[in-house]
């Protein structure tokens, strides 16, 4: 019986560890892929910004009351109530190595955003790395070139 029981669970920890083998979920992603999978959620509703620290400080109260549409024409759409802000957005793939950084998977994805006006909204405009993203939420890092100071930037579906 006892040798029943052990001959059962080395059975049982061969097959768990053949399951648990390496497989493709390491390998690296296909970047244009990477791209539609985030333009495809962007586009699909409205969004606010929860979340703006801008090197340390805390931001998010300037965009307060904004819901944000990213069009399928690459034109971003910021309203709140009378007020609209107009911009543009585009998601790229960038394999050059000038912003990598430790967010960064194997494939360098970039949302970018640009607002020409008014300066609380220019802040927004730049080359974002894409720490994550999911149906509800797109989370964004930017780390200067220039002093290393890091800009976080998180949107959550309205």
């Amino acid at each position: 019986m006892k040798n029943t029981i052990i001959k059962s669970a080395i059975l049982v920890f061969a097959l768990v560890a053949v399951s648990c083998s390496s497989d493709s979920d390491d390998a690296p992603l296909d970047p244009a892929q990477s791209v539609q999978a985030v333009t495809d959620i962007a586009v699909s509703g409205s969004w606010i910004i929860s979340s703006y620290v801008d090197s340390g400080s805390d931001e998010t109260s300037d965009y307060s009351g904004f819901s944000f549409t990213f069009n399928a024409d690459g034109s971003l759409v910021a309203v709140n109530g009378t007020t609209t802000i107009t911009g543009s957005w585009s998601v790229t793939s960038d394999d050059s190595s000038d912003d990598d950084d430790d967010y960064d998977s194997t494939d360098d994805v970039d949302f970018n955003i640009f607002f020409s006006a008014p300066p609380n909204f220019e802040e927004l405009s730049d080359d974002w790395d894409i720490v994550s993203r999911s149906s509800t939420r797109i989370e964004l890092i930017d780390i200067s070139g220039g002093n290393g100071d890091t800009d976080t930037l998180v949107f959550e579906k309205n």
